[in-house]
């Protein structure tokens, strides 16, 4: 049996395995059937964590299909909530966790039974920008966002969030498998809907279209006040809800805050 917690943040949903239960040759195919929706416990991905010190962890993150990102905001966050309920954390208490994208430090900000609300230290967000062409001839004009993950953001006026008249789920499908991208990308799609306030949709690599994103979310940010001239302090709103970003100036490391919530215990069978 495989013990496991469940958590969402914003609805981006991620199952919570201590690292040593599972080989590290079999976490792959492991987070495959865990994440199944209809035929397993069902997730967006599987956080791989281990206890590095009292405050301290290590995590490793598969997707739902098997890939292993080098990070997950949400994920992380998730992460720190289990750690947070575990040691029994209270609001102002920080938790370390190395990531495959370098360490995040995360901070309690509010505690509320299995409901806790966090602040991330994402790191510097570095942003370019490029135009990418589609089968069909079209330019897709974006902006290239690492979060130690890769991100192209586009811009979007559509109510909708389609581009050209297309629907993007399926411009951020094909993007994310685009020859541009021989990693694949994380697709984001931004409406700019005030100063200080933007909304997305989000194409995940290795999971599809999601709810939430938490480096989505600050890939977002950092392309709206880099080439939109947006307000340092945004609030990003997803399908599965806000959250909001402070980044003092394009050089300094970018904040994070948002929900997580411990949803459930339990065992698969291995």
């Amino acid at each position: 049996m495989i013990p496991f917690v469940k958590a969402h943040a914003c609805g981006n949903d991620f199952l919570l395995v201590e690292a040593r239960l599972v080989p590290e040759d079999a976490q792959r195919q492991v987070a495959v059937r865990l994440c199944a929706r209809n035929t397993g416990v069902g997730a967006d991905g599987v956080e791989y964590f281990e206890w590095t010190g009292d405050r301290s962890g290590r995590i490793r993150l598969v997707n739902a299909d098997g890939s292993v990102a080098e990070i997950s905001g949400n994920g992380t966050r998730c992460v720190a909530a289990w750690m947070a309920q575990e040691a029994g954390a209270t609001a102002g208490d920080v938790f370390a966790i190395e990531t495959d994208a370098g360490p995040r430090n995360c901070l309690v900000v509010a505690v509320k039974g299995t409901l806790f609300r966090i602040a991330t230290g994402m790191g510097a967000p570095r942003v370019s920008t490029q135009s990418v062409t589609l089968a069909n001839g079209l330019a897709i004009d974006g902006a290239v966002v690492s979060m130690g993950n890769p991100h192209f953001v586009i811009f979007t006026e559509d109510p909708d969030f389609c581009v050209a008249g297309v629907g993007w789920e399926s411009i951020g499908r094909e993007i994310c498998f685009h020859a541009d991208f021989p990693e694949q990308t994380n697709v984001e799609f931004v409406r700019v809907s005030g100063p200080g306030e933007i909304e997305i949709r989000i194409f995940e690599r290795g999971v599809g279209p999601t709810s939430s994103s938490g480096t989505g979310t600050c890939a977002s940010a950092a392309a709206s006040i880099a080439f939109r001239g947006l307000s340092t302090e945004l609030t990003v709103t997803a399908p599965g809800g806000p959250q909001s970003v402070i980044w003092p100036d394009l050089h300094s490391e970018m904040t994070l805050f948002g929900p997580a919530e411990l949803i459930a215990r339990g065992e698969a069978f291995s």
